[in-house]
């Protein structure tokens, strides 16, 4: 059967909390990954409490992919000014994706004056920071959640607000705002201010407030792959270039949706039922039984092979043979001409 998404993302962020706590800071950290809420959160979570009490001065900046490692090394090795230890933040270099050789070796015995705080959106294991950092450091993936840890932010952050949610709003709400975070957040705060004399979000109110963010015309466009229509799935493709979505985070997407599928089937030639598939899933009922109808429309082969054809082209990508913005081109084009 295939295997069921997990994440160390929760018990990575209990140990930097009690990092947080306990005052024993790691030379380094790295956040990355797709989900840009959960990366700022960590990020600013980090910045204060490595800064403490210390003046601002004792932190530097450094952003963008033409930094250089040299004069990074060098304040590195400058004593914090009046303060326990000087902050390093380095965001979106590139670092993590292409390699850097000198600043790999510099963390092998770091100053012990100084933390770096690594901010990245892409990441390579293979690469010598990456395997520097982990050895050192610690690293957190930030991770799109999963319905049901979605479901968990979403129901508590209401609960905070004095505001009950059912679980059927909840999954209208994810079907219509998508699943980035920080639009997530956005629109919740405009449900509470909505709803502020009364203690329930309903569907109601959410059709009322929120908007069809991008991330749902993703979904439209994996569904539209999904019933095989080819000229729908390509005009929403095209509509969110141009609205520069990374094709990367469609891949992601995609390649999520057919893997559903594949375990969907499994279990419903098991004699599995709605029910049974949305736990085992970790989708609300009412998406169990359209992968349950969908899935129908597809052998086992069929769905095998697109899976392997999404995670061949993620490698061609990476390895730099494949166009990333073709790539999704001929997926979709494979995916709906069977």
């Amino acid at each position: 059967m295939a295997a069921k998404k997990t994440t160390d993302y929760p018990a990575k962020q209990r140990q930097i909390n009690e990092d947080i706590q306990t005052g024993n800071f790691r030379p380094c950290y790295l956040i990355y990954g797709e989900e840009v809420y959960l990366r700022k959160q960590n990020r600013d979570k980090l910045k204060k409490a490595l800064l403490g009490i210390g003046d601002a001065m004792n932190m530097q900046v450094y952003e963008g992919n033409n930094l250089n490692p040299g004069e990074i090394i060098d304040m590195a090795e400058t004593l914090p000014f009046f303060a326990d230890r000087r902050v390093i933040v380095i965001e979106d270099s590139g670092f993590f994706k292409n390699g850097c050789p000198e600043l790999a070796d510099y963390l092998k015995n770091p100053s012990g004056t100084t933390a770096f705080l690594f901010v990245e959106s892409e990441v390579d294991k293979r690469k010598d920071m990456y395997k520097a950092v982990s050895k050192v450091g610690l690293d957190i993936n930030c991770e799109t959640p999963d319905e049901q840890m979605l479901y968990k932010w979403i129901a508590g952050r209401f609960k905070n607000e004095g505001k009950a949610i059912s679980v059927r709003a909840i999954a209208y709400l994810i079907n219509r705002v998508g699943t980035d975070m920080s639009n997530m957040v956005h629109e919740m705060d405009k449900l509470v201010s909505y709803c502020y004399e009364r203690n329930e979000i309903t569907e109601k109110d959410i059709d009322a407030v929120c908007a069809n963010w991008l991330t749902s015309r993703i979904f439209e466009m994996t569904d539209a792959i999904v019933l095989k229509d080819q000229a729908k799935a390509m005009k929403i493709y095209y509509e969110l270039l141009a609205l520069k979505t990374a094709p990367e985070q469609i891949l992601a997407l995609v390649l999520r949706q057919f893997n559903q599928l594949l375990q969907t089937k499994e279990m419903a030639e098991l004699g599995m039922n709605k029910k049974d598939v949305a736990s085992k899933v970790g989708v609300h009922p009412f998406v169990a039984e359209k992968l349950l109808g969908w899935s129908r429309s597809y052998s086992m082969n069929d769905l095998k092979d697109a899976i392997d054809m999404c995670l061949s082209s993620d490698e061609a990508v990476k390895t730099g043979r494949l166009d990333r913005f073709i790539s999704i081109e001929m997926i979709i084009v494979k995916s709906t001409s069977r």
